[in-house]
């Protein structure tokens, strides 16, 4: 076995441990609930609403529930089943950074891509400049490539401008609450 085979086999090794061990901080999931928030009822608990694009949404952001069925208007669950909820479907999310991104990132790296593809899904993910830019660690196009992501059915969309903004500033590293 030559040299350069032995470093592929080592860099692709390398890569499964990580996709094994990168979770989401705190700090990632406090971006996520901040940006998606959980609407309650006068009880407490979360009720189902619909998103800047349309989507039947219940706690932070979840379109689907633990079991996969969707989400339906005028659906309620326990604050904890919503925290239940996003910690469940933060694995899923988790996943496709760990997977598609073949780049080593830091935490607050990781945690920004998570909430960026939690919010966005894993197909806009898998298509984009982003993902391309960050395989080609070209780390000071990453802010730009993530706040290029800021509309809903075209329209520049305040809110997502601002997660934008905060998701770029988290990826480096710095405080991103005073957006």
């Amino acid at each position: 076995m030559n040299l350069k085979k032995l470093l592929f086999i080592i860099k692709k090794l390398l890569q499964i441990l990580r996709s094994k061990t990168m979770k989401i901080s705190q700090e990632g999931i406090n971006l996520i609930k901040f940006y998606e928030g959980c609407p309650t009822d006068s009880s407490g608990n979360a009720v189902s609403y619909r998103c800047a694009a349309n989507k039947k949404t219940i706690g932070f952001g979840s379109l689907k529930l633990i079991d996969g069925s969707p989400v339906e208007d005028n659906m309620t669950i326990t604050k904890q089943d919503a925290e239940d909820l996003l910690a469940h479907e933060l694995h899923e999310y988790e996943g496709y950074i760990n997977n598609m991104v073949k780049a080593d990132l830091n935490q607050n790296q990781f945690d920004a891509l998570v909430s960026w593809v939690f919010n966005l899904g894993p197909s806009n993910l898998q298509a984009s400049t982003l993902l391309k830019v960050l395989n080609a660690q070209d780390w000071d196009d990453v802010p730009n490539q993530i706040t290029r992501w800021n509309k809903v059915n075209g329209v520049p969309n305040e809110g997502l401008m601002k997660r934008r903004n905060s998701e770029a500033l988290l990826f480096e590293g710095k405080e991103w609450g005073t957006v």
